[in-house]
């Protein structure tokens, strides 16, 4: 029996594969078969100049009516033959009647050229056109090799595994590539409306996601070291000059002031807060802002140590700090509610990502909402991670994402963030000039002012131990790591009132 299927397939694949046009006279039945053009010069997008060739159909009816496949929409209408020649009239649509002749064994409709084709043999062409095969690019390639490389640094090297493998992955949902023409959709990819990764990304386009993320950075956060030693909160905000001078830097490149203010924050190394001011500031540079933001935060512990190093002496990286004071109940329950009405009077612009902030903490810090807390730290925040981390991946299709662009964007996105680890080291190194004694700070917390929670406090830990292995800066350093989250916030919201 399967040999049986197999000699059919065969006959009828092959019977297609050399089927000739026939020659043709007026008295042709020229139902049999369809007529095939391989036409050409379609774009692939509004956002791109490349072109695609689609094999267009024409199909006439025994009724007198055809339909013509013109790659963006299907047309039909009805057909006389008179003299070796077709009129096609079109029903309901701007087209004016055409003329088809016969010629050489071809159709000929204006500058198209016809040939017909067995129904099996013009299936399979039209199969193969919608394969990946004809529509991969080297940007494709190129995407796709990133993915897996952002897959290999969060498996082999464990960086951020909870981020990069998911953004990973996206990258090379993204870039599958799929036959796209102008006025054509699928319902394929993220940027064709209908589709489910269109719906999916909605969270992302709309600010949806990041306040969710606040929510449970809030309700697993411990702000007990920060309460305990509150002028550690200069820290987090010093390291968010790199914000601001990447702001300029990207405005003496040519970016418009918004795509300026969204390209900054990735100073801030805080993705969610990153991703919620581009999409109100720079919607179309949501993507490359992001992957920047993320990857320079999965990278912290290749980024921070040589500056570390460079700025703070052997002297400075052994200074002990005395151990921070117990912290009550009370105070930790009324630092969200405090620190709420301060943030978010100085800049309201990012309530949704303060108040959520906050209000996770608060969960976690009444005692009485452990259910709540739970939720919002464990299954929330990881679902939303999943979703942002596979759209934001998603949303790097090669023609949009490889453009100059972009590649400005990482280079900003990397001074940005050494800017800001340099300004924490440095202000740190300041402070000490006006402190005495054991109140004195080890500089090294200075570079954990960047929000990268808890990366960056734990790079400095590890610093600090190679200087001197009884020497734990953890507590210390958490300090300025949780102030640079808020940092951030405030950050983006005085960035969105001044840009808006």
């Amino acid at each position: 029996m399967k040999k049986l299927f197999l000699i059919i397939f065969t006959f009828i694949f092959l019977t297609g594969s050399f089927a000739k046009a026939d020659d043709i006279s007026p008295n042709s039945n020229l139902t049999k078969g369809k007529w095939v053009n391989k036409s050409s010069d379609y774009n692939v997008s509004d956002v791109s100049d490349k072109k695609v060739k689609r094999y267009k159909g024409l199909k006439f009816y025994n009724d007198q009516t055809f339909v013509l496949d013109s790659i963006k929409t299907k047309y039909s209408g009805n057909w006389k033959l008179i003299d070796n020649r077709i009129y096609l009239e079109f029903n309901k649509s701007n087209l004016n009647p055409k003329v088809a002749q016969f010629e050489d064994k071809k159709l000929i409709i204006g500058k198209d050229t016809y040939k017909r084709y067995s129904g099996a043999f013009a299936g399979l062409m039209n199969f193969y056109e919608f394969t990946g095969v004809p529509n991969a690019t080297p940007g494709h390639l190129i995407m796709v090799i990133i993915g897996i490389f952002f897959i290999f640094l969060a498996i082999k090297y464990n960086y951020e595994p909870l981020l990069l493998i998911p953004i990973g992955f996206g990258i090379i949902i993204g870039n599958i590539p799929f036959f796209q023409a102008e006025g054509f959709n699928l319902k394929l990819g993220i940027y064709e409306e209908g589709s489910v990764l269109s719906y999916l990304y909605f969270g992302v386009r709309q600010g949806i996601y990041p306040p969710l993320i606040f929510l449970g950075i809030g309700a697993m956060t411990d702000f007990s070291s920060l309460i305990s030693n509150p002028k550690l909160m200069i820290l987090g905000a010093a390291a968010q000059i790199g914000i601001f001078l990447t702001f300029l830097g990207a405005l003496i490149l040519g970016f418009t002031p918004a795509e300026s203010g969204a390209i900054g924050i990735i100073g801030g190394a805080d993705g969610p807060t990153a991703i919620f001011l581009s999409s109100k500031l720079a919607p179309q540079l949501i993507g490359p802002i992001a992957i920047a933001a993320y990857s320079y935060m999965a990278l912290v512990p290749i980024i921070q140590p040589p500056f570390m190093r460079l700025l703070i002496t052997k002297k400075e990286r052994l200074i002990r700090m005395k151990p921070p004071r117990s912290v009550s109940k009370l105070e930790k329950i009324m630092f969200p509610i405090v620190g709420l009405l301060l943030t978010a009077y100085i800049s309201p612009s990012a309530l949704p990502l303060l108040g959520m902030l906050f209000f996770g903490n608060l969960l976690k810090e009444s005692t009485v909402t452990n259910r709540l807390a739970d939720t919002a730290r464990t299954s929330l925040i990881d679902i939303v991670t999943i979703l942002l981390g596979i759209t934001v991946g998603a949303s790097t299709q090669a023609d949009v994402f490889l453009t100059p662009q972009s590649m400005w964007i990482f280079g900003l996105g990397a001074l940005s963030f050494v800017i800001a680890t340099c300004g924490g080291l440095l202000f740190a190194k300041l402070m000490n000039v006006f402190l005495k004694g054991d109140n004195k700070i080890n500089p090294l917390i200075g570079a954990a002012g960047v929000s990268a929670v808890p990366d960056s406090a734990r790079v400095v830990q590890h610093e600090g131990l190679k200087a001197d292995p009884t020497n734990h800066l953890l507590m210390h350093a958490m300090a300025p790591n949780v102030s640079g989250v808020i940092g951030s916030a405030v950050a983006a919201g005085i960035l969105l009132s001044f840009l808006m």
